[in-house]
Order: C-alpha cells, then structure tokens, then sequence
C-alpha cells in the first residue's frame, strides 16, 4: 500500500482539498493557479449538492464548491477518466453555479388597494438601475483536474476559457472562467519545477509513487500535504472509503486499458483488411499489366514467325515487331 492516497480518486482527493483541515493547502493552490488574476484571504466550503429541481433534472453533486471573502465562487472537479460530452458537462457546472445567483426574486413591492387589503402586490414600473441590479453577478470559476486527454482541447497542460471577442481576442464578461488542467500533459521532472504551481501539480501527479515527500519539495505547504495525505492517519470511516474509491480507480483503469486495446485490436483488423484489399487490387493490376506485356509479346512472336515463314528479311522484322535479331534468328 503506498503512503499516501491517490488524489485521482474521489475520496483521495476530498480527503486532501475538501476537509475544513485542507482550507489552507486548497487557498495555496488557488493563488497558484490563479496568480496575477486574483489571490484569496479566504474561503468558505458551501453545499456540494445542487438539488434537482424537477424530477427531469438530476441535480449537480461537485467534488468542491466554495465561495472566496470577496465573493466569488469556485468549482474545483477532479475527473480520473475520460466520458463523452465531458466539455459540455463543465460547461452546465459552471452555467448552474451562474444562474444560482439570480434564483432569489427581489423583494415584492405591496401598496395598499382600494379595498384596504395591504397583501397583494402591486406590479410596478422598476427603474432601469434597480431592475439591471438583480442580474449583478459575481464570478464563478470552474477548475477542472484532468487525468485523461480531451479531445476537445490542445494537446497541452492548461487550458483557460474566458467569453471573448471572437475577432480581438478580448474578455467580455469577466465572470465566467473555466480553466482546464490536463495531468498526461505536464511532463515536467522535479528539477525543471521552478515555481510553487509546478511543484504542487507535480506533487498530486507523483506523490502516489511516493514513500516520502522528496527533499527539494521543502516548502510549508507540502509538509501538509504529507499530513492530510498520509494513508496512516486516516480515520476507520475515510480509510473504508477510500479502499473502496481505489478498488474503483483500478477497475475504471483496467476498464480504459481493455477499450484502448479493443480500439487498437479493430484498427489493426481493418489495416490488415485494407492492406490485403489494396494488395490485391495492386497484385490484380501488375497481373493485367504483366499479362497485357505477355500477350503483347506472344502477338509479336507470332507475326514475327509469320514474315520469316514468308521470306522477310530479319532487319525488317525487327522493324515491325520490335523483337531483336536474337530473339527472330531463334524461332
């Protein structure tokens, strides 16, 4: 059993960012991620499940959701495999996390009525600024933790989605953020990490390897993490689970292995097949070609026998028939 849990399971991974014990490390990783953008003081675990609201609508359970001092809120999903519409999906996350904000209708005005009844409302004409008022958003930020290559992105470690100017490239609603981190991508070796960010990505990437945090990782936060992450200080209750979600990581892993060999095993299938096809369409080619050469030649011998049948000269022969003086002088 390694050291440390795996951050590629569920469990893992909340045991290490999603646990009160974990605010510090999670705000760590944040700024990194998010340097020269904006930095947290601060941040507040919120409800993880967004309840359905009709029975077509199966609701959202996020890994992490959170929301900073200054009022943004944040998604962190960690995903182990690759599943279709796994973009699409991202995007309702962090399109849901948006329309919480505008779910609580404003206060209703109530005037008296004729009839001195002091409960019904009365529809008035709001002011522009009020009424645009309801829909201030603040920004949500959706973080993906990728252990799988998404074809819907460049082959490379993060990816950063604002809404911008198709033509300028310019941001044109700074509140909806989505920034993509796929792991296969980042190969860096421990001596080529130069910033905390690296260091931290290559920590979560390799520490399941690992028997001890290695002595060039010798900043705080790391020592915290070898705390949080340590398989031997775990409870009773979140080592039964964690056994659990790693029996789950193997079977997804084994799951992938077996589709990407099925995928390999039917590429090879059609190649060959290809391969024959085109041989033989190729093989049938050269045979008419060379039959075509052969019967040529069988039709020059024979009307080459037929004028030295007739007394032709040979230099004429050769001539008419293309066949050398060798070839003639021989039938």
């Amino acid at each position: 059993m390694p050291k440390y849990v795996n951050p590629f399971t569920d469990i893992g991974f909340k045991i290490i960012f999603g646990q009160p014990a974990s605010k510090e490390l999670l705000i760590t990783l944040l700024n990194e991620l998010l340097s020269g953008e904006h930095h947290i003081e601060e941040l507040y675990f919120l409800d993880k499940e967004d309840h359905a609201e009709n029975i077509n609508d199966k609701g959202i359970i996020y890994d992490l959701y959170c929301r900073t001092d200054s009022g943004e809120y944040i998604i962190v999903e960690m995903q182990n495999r690759w599943h279709s519409h796994f973009l699409d999906r991202t995007l309702y996350y962090v399109c849901r996390a948006v329309s919480r904000q505008t779910e609580l209708p404003p206060p209703e005005e109530f005037l008296p009525t004729e009839s001195g009844d002091e409960n019904v409302p009365l529809i008035v004409c709001e002011p522009a600024a009020t009424y645009g008022k309801r829909y201030k958003l603040n920004t949500v930020y959706g973080i993906f933790l990728m252990n799988f290559k998404e074809k819907g992105l460049k082959e490379k470690f993060r990816t950063d989605t604002v809404i911008a100017d198709r033509e300028t490239g310019e941001t044109v609603n700074p509140h909806f953020r989505q920034i993509y981190l796929q792991f296969p991508y980042f190969t860096k070796e421990l001596e080529e990490c130069e910033t905390l960010s690296d260091k931290l990505i290559y920590a979560l990437k390799n520490m399941n390897d690992w028997n001890r945090m290695p002595d060039a990782l010798k900043e705080q936060v790391f020592k915290h993490l070898a705390q949080l992450a340590a398989v031997a200080n775990l409870s009773e209750a979140d080592r039964i689970a964690y056994d659990k979600a790693l029996d789950r990581f193997y079977v997804s892993r084994i799951v992938e292995e077996d589709e990407k060999r099925a995928v390999l095993e039917e590429g090879m299938k059609e190649g060959i097949k290809k391969g024959i096809e085109e041989g033989m369409k190729e093989g049938m080619k050269e045979g008419m070609k060379e039959g075509k050469k052969e019967g040529k030649k069988e039709k020059q011998i024979e009307i080459a026998l037929q004028m030295k049948k007739d007394g032709v000269p040979v230099a004429n022969i050769e001539k008419y028939t293309g066949l050398s003086a060798k070839i003639i002088n021989s039938l």
